[in-house]
């Protein structure tokens, strides 16, 4: 008798405009998948552009691309988000006060913490050679 290997999805995106929208749309069908509910599935998506916006944004990524990879285990869903970067200091990510945003015009500045308070658990993985979050929903 063989085990078969838990299901698995690996994109590669170019940073490039909207990009991440290919991201949550592969999300949605894995989730679909999985027969989770709308309101996780649409928490998926969120935390999911919030961190491959990151990984655009923020890694100076010399390939010019960012690694996602859905893993299904059990009644969790496991998502990689990797960039080739410059790497990042979580400790040193501020968390913006509500205060200050709502007479700025930078809204801006919430992705981790959403990320955080979307997903049941959250890793950040950060070197000189890129950086991996690491975020998993349970059914």
């Amino acid at each position: 008798m063989t085990l078969k290997e838990p299901p698995k999805v690996e994109l590669t995106l170019p940073i490039l405009p909207d990009m991440e929208i290919a991201a949550t749309k592969t999300a949605e069908v894995v989730a679909k998948h999985m027969n989770l509910d709308d309101e996780k599935s649409a928490e998926i998506s969120m935390a999911l552009i919030e961190a491959t916006i990151n990984a655009f944004e923020h890694s100076d990524s010399e390939s010019g691309s960012v690694e996602i990879h859905f893993l299904i285990q059990g009644d969790e869903l496991v998502i990689q988000v990797t960039d080739k970067g410059k790497g990042f200091d979580k400790s040193k990510v501020a968390i913006p006060k509500i205060e200050q945003k709502f007479g700025s015009e930078r809204k801006r500045g919430w992705g981790l913490k959403l990320i955080e308070e979307l997903m049941d658990t959250v890793e950040f993985e950060s070197t000189e050679e890129g950086t991996t979050v690491t975020m998993t929903k349970k059914k």
